[in-house]
């Protein structure tokens, strides 16, 4: 089996994508579990581009990390400098790291417009900063920079940088496909030919330009590369980076390569969510390998046979990556899902039972409606529930009343709402105010409840969503609220429709705290 270098630029080219910006302390979190996930170098950063990197370099030494290995990034010396004296080099040694990486020009396009300067300079440029960080530095990567496009338009100066690099000791010369729009046959190709004239190892760097990045990767290693780079989930400037998420899983379970342990690919998941929290991004749920969505099944079909062999609809195992198969509740549904979820909510229905039609066909008439539980899984149990005379009511509403005033052009409304509950034989009458009227009627709500239930405390408006469901009719529109809550253990949703939005959000607010009375309580 052959092993494989992970190189991650999470932390540099990574922090390049648009509304992402990592604090000291996110990099070093990052840091550490990228190191447990396995990685086997981690690109830290640009040691003479920031104040933010440089903490990062002299902290990051603190960490004790298992197996990986940091790794500063830089450029060649400057034209004209001699490569002692550059700051860029000293910057880089500076960083005390035992790997460093040095990107160099090889598209002479670039050479001439970019640097100013001669092709003869450049390759000096590159041989110099190669040769002196290796006699400084335990490990050299040399990132050969727009190199297909460099190639394309001139291999044989293309090729001659590459050579320099290796007769100046780089320890692995990385061909980057810098603006990700080379296409995987043309990496292919072109690596097959450089590997004929470079003995060097070859790494691969893609971008995802052109919605390549993973293909690129993946074809590059096919063709003799034995080191790649990518970002976690993708991140990246532009389109951002190869996808390592599921770079790696490709390569190590469909290819037979080995990248990571076992027990390692397991993290696989639970890391692309850690970099998505820390990046302050939603979780892309349709993302191969280990979105929400991966391994979700949703037509009656499907499931009936993923429930007798999970092969027939799914290409690998998703507990090998940390996911797990979900299935979803639409008026798709058939007796497979809601059996399923009934088994999932440890709910005992027979498969030939009365009841499980009555599920079904309530299922489909509320989602005609406008109901939709795929995202509100908390409701279609109470539902499930409901039908199987397993639900108890935890309090009745005797009333509500809303209430939205602004006093003044340029200050804010103020939303308060007064409520009558009859709970455990009292009428309970309260008010309470929020920052909007569903906000002011959960608050009023929970305000009548607690002192019944004092477990509400714990539960917290996490999300909430609104979609106009029937176009046309403006604001007599009818309208589907989603509702996120969770306390310290769990997260669940539950959903609401209505032509009236204070009643949809009201739906879904009910069924919100009637799940957690139930799951408490029994």
């Amino acid at each position: 089996m052959k092993k494989l270098e992970i190189y991650d630029t999470t932390l540099r080219d990574g922090a390049q994508s648009e509304d992402i910006s990592f604090s000291l302390e996110d990099k070093l979190k990052i840091t550490e579990k990228l190191d447990e996930f396995g990685i086997h170098y981690i690109e830290g950063g640009w040691p003479g581009s920031n104040p933010k990197d440089v903490a990062y370099f002299k902290k990051v030494k603190n960490l004790g990390l298992h197996g990986s290995k940091v790794v500063a990034f830089g450029s060649t010396r400057r034209k004209g400098q001699r490569v002692e004296k550059d700051t860029n080099i000293k910057t880089l040694l500076n960083a005390g790291t035992e790997a460093v990486t040095i990107f160099g020009k090889t598209w002479d396009f670039h050479v001439a417009e970019a640097l100013k300067t001669s092709l003869e300079e450049n390759l000096e440029m590159i041989f110099d900063s190669v040769r002196y960080l290796k006699k400084n530095v335990d490990k050299v990567f040399f990132d050969a920079e727009h190199f297909f496009d460099g190639y394309r338009n001139n291999p044989v100066y293309a090729v001659k940088c590459l050579r320099t690099a290796q007769d100046a000791g780089a320890d692995i010369i990385v061909l980057c496909d810098t603006n990700g729009g080379t296409l995987p046959l043309d990496i292919h190709n072109a690596i097959r030919k450089i590997k004929k004239s470079v003995n060097t190892p070859l790494g691969i760097h893609a971008h995802n330009d052109s919605g390549c990045g993973v293909a690129n990767t993946i074809i590059a290693i096919g063709a003799g590369a034995v080191h790649f780079q990518g970002t976690i989930n993708g991140l990246g400037e532009r389109c951002g980076n190869a996808n390592i998420c599921s770079v790696i899983p490709n390569l190590q379970l469909k290819l037979g390569y080995r990248c990571i342990s076992d027990e390692e690919m397991v993290k696989l998941r639970e890391v692309s969510r850690f970099v998505n929290e820390m990046s302050n991004i939603r979780h892309f749920k349709r993302q191969p390998f280990v979105g929400d969505s991966a391994f979700a099944h949703k037509a009656g079909i499907h499931v009936s046979a993923v429930r007798k062999r999970p092969e027939t609809y799914e290409h690998i195992r998703p507990e090998l990556v940390g996911n797990s198969q979900r299935v979803l509740i639409s008026d798709l549904a058939g007796r497979s899902n809601v059996l399923r979820k009934a088994d999932e909510f440890g709910i005992k229905i027979e498969k030939n039972s009365p009841k499980l039609k009555d599920i079904i066909d309530t299922l489909k008439e509320l989602e005609n409606l406008g109901f939709q539980f795929e995202g509100a899984e908390a409701s279609f149990e109470l539902l499930m529930k409901k039908a199987l005379g397993l639900h108890r009511r935890f309090f009745d509403l005797a009333g509500f009343r809303v209430i939205v005033e602004k006093r003044k052009e340029r200050e804010d409304p103020i939303s308060e709402a007064t409520i009558m509950v009859k709970v455990k034989g009292h009428v309970e009458h309260t008010a309470a105010t929020g920052n909007g009227p569903v906000n002011a009627l959960d608050n009023a709500l929970r305000k009548a409840l607690e002192k019944f239930y004092p477990e509400l405390r714990d539960v917290k408006l996490l999300d909430y969503k609104v979609r106009v469901l029937t176009a046309g009719k403006g604001t007599q529109a009818r309208v589907r609220v989603l509702v996120e809550s969770g306390d310290k253990d769990f997260r669940w949703g539950t959903v609401g429709v209505s032509e009236n939005i204070i009643e949809a959000s009201w739906q879904a607010l009910v069924d919100s705290i009637e799940y957690k009375l139930l799951k408490e309580k029994g």
